[in-house]
């Protein structure tokens, strides 16, 4: 089977999940993915959920094996702090067609293998930076994480209770959408333009940028009537029809109907008809209508109502725990729950591809690797004698 990104090579410098979330897509996707990864320490754990764990690491093989954000990837060790190990990255660079890092602006130029060294090696290279700020500007060097950068972009501001504080959610805003997604477009975007110009180019990705475009509704509010959308305040939330429910069972239920037809069957189904022409009230209204529907759905188990609700068309869902995600219907017809088979632990269940193509459809090919598994392997196809990895190895440049 042809995958869309095969031939296509990426040296993945990340050492955190958004860097390590994005070449996961585009390592199912096909791409030979090689996780450039610093050198061991003893006594000091690694960080960062995008790491390689130890083969030293009694855990290290089943961490490895459950590990998806490593999955579809190479790991070779280089410590880039020596010119013989960047000698390496250099001519691995030369045959590449991607470089990714997700250090703070300037790391890469100080250990050498900055854009505008690696280009001149390899002027087809794409190179992305992806950072929480962008590469430029007033707070290029300010540190962050996911909290910070939906903050500095409006999003945690609107997220939460009206009159409460700000509700902080998981990490997915910011990390993963606003920062792994926007970098695989960039990417996408750049190889593409490559196939019309013959060249490569830099990508700057800002995980605070990418919030901001993904509330561009919320913006386009205030650019064109005023409007300063608040906490608790939007259409979306807290409304009778826009909703969680506790149930029976103590678990939750929730309602999104937001256009008038499915308001509407509702309304039938829960017996209130009344309700109907008071979809958008405040005040008292408003606070009837929720009332009632908080007290209703505690009739019946959420299992219950989901069954009676998803034959009236009206949107409702669950509000599943992780656990029960896996087991849902929908989830493995889609087949987003997988089982890998694993040389020594069996069948290793991981998360599945969410992108559906016809033709060319990704796919897991190998499970993530220990921290480097495949040193030797990489070295020997640059070309590497025996005795010059030996040597490598004794000056520090591998392990």
């Amino acid at each position: 089977m042809t995958l869309p990104l095969e031939g296509i090579r990426i040296l993945d410098l990340s050492r955190v999940a958004p860097g390590s979330h994005c070449t996961m897509i585009l390592g199912d996707l096909g791409a030979e993915v090689i996780k450039v990864e610093a050198p061991f320490k003893p006594g000091v754990p690694p960080i960062g959920s995008g790491v390689s764990p130890h083969p030293q690491d009694r855990r290290g093989e089943r961490l490895a094996a459950y590990h998806p954000l490593n999955r579809n990837k190479k790991s070779l060790v280089l410590n880039l702090r020596l010119e013989e190990a960047r000698q390496v990255f250099y001519k691995l660079a030369e045959n590449s067609d991607v470089i990714l890092e997700g250090f703070r602006p300037g790391v890469v130029r100080r250990l050498g293998v900055d854009y505008q060294t690696v280009g001149k090696i390899n002027p087809k290279i794409i190179y992305c930076s992806l950072s929480g700020y962008g590469q430029d500007g007033p707070y290029q060097f300010l540190p962050g994480h996911d909290i910070n950068y939906i903050s500095a972009s409006g999003a945690l501001g609107v997220i939460g209770e009206r009159g409460g504080p700000p509700i902080i959610p998981l990490n997915l805003v910011a990390d993963y959408a606003g920062g792994a997604l926007h970098a695989v477009i960039g990417i996408f975007a750049a190889l593409l333009a490559r196939e019309k110009t013959g060249r490569g180019q830099y990508v700057d990705i800002a995980m605070t940028d990418g919030v901001i475009s993904l509330l561009s509704m919320v913006a386009f509010d205030y650019f064109c009537n005023g409007v300063i959308l608040k906490r608790g305040e939007s259409m979306l939330g807290g409304t009778p029809f826009y909703n969680p429910y506790l149930t029976k069972d103590d678990k939750y239920i929730t309602i999104g109907c937001i256009e008038p037809h499915f308001w509407q069957n509702l309304c039938q189904e829960l017996g209130r008809v009344d309700f109907i022409p008071y979809q958008h009230a405040e005040g008292e209204k408003r606070e009837e209508m929720l009332s009632y529907f908080t007290d209703i759905f505690c009739t019946k188990t959420r299992d219950e109502w989901f069954e009676l609700l998803k034959e009236k068309d009206i949107p409702v869902a669950k509000v599943y725990s992780i656990d029960e995600v896996f087991s849902d219907p929908q989830v493995l017809h889609r087949h987003m729950a997988v089982e890998i088979e694993h040389p020594t632990l069996g069948k290793v269940k991981q998360v599945g591809i969410p992108l559906k193509l016809s033709d060319t459809s990704g796919s897991i090919r190998s499970l993530a690797p220990t921290l480097g598994k495949h040193n030797e392997e990489i070295l020997c196809n640059l070309g590497y004698t025996t005795e010059q990895i030996v040597e490598l190895r004794k000056v520090g440049a591998i392990i």
